[in-house]
């Protein structure tokens, strides 16, 4: 799971995604959530251009730590990438996923897999808008 389960430049196409899908497949799990974070073209009403993420040297290992404290508290297995770099609106910058035997521990399990993501793993956004301004976000 851990060559998964990383922060990269890589763009994020549906070979990763499926990737991730694999390192949490097993045979007693009938369900496999999978969110995929895509750049969107607003924030808070104002108009997206693109993303320009920053990520610590550290944010593999702390990826890794997080992905490994969900599994730890839900019993489930859960994987992650997030993209760093420059990305368009469409572009996928987090790829996760949980399994379970059962839909609603794997969606519950993919949504705490994510907001620990991106509460804990340090990863910042500088979110770049139409009219020429600048944000970052996270930090």
């Amino acid at each position: 799971m851990n060559e998964v389960v990383r922060v990269t430049q890589d763009v994020l196409d549906d070979a990763i995604g499926r990737a991730v899908e694999e390192a949490v497949a097993a045979p007693e799990c009938g369900a496999v959530v999978t969110f995929r974070g895509v750049v969107r073209d607003d924030d808070g009403g104002r108009a997206v251009t693109s993303l320009d993420y920053e990520a610590h040297p550290d944010a593999t290992g702390v990826l890794q730590k997080v992905c490994q404290a969900v599994a730890a508290e839900t019993g489930l297995r859960v994987a992650a990438t997030h993209r760093y770099g420059h990305l368009e609106v469409g572009d996928v910058a987090l790829v996760a996923s949980a399994s379970a035997g059962h839909r609603k521990e794997a969606f519950e399990a993919c949504s705490l897999l994510v907001e620990r993501i991106k509460a804990e793993v340090p990863i910042w956004k500088k979110q770049q808008f139409t009219d020429g301004e600048s944000e970052w976000v996270g930090l």
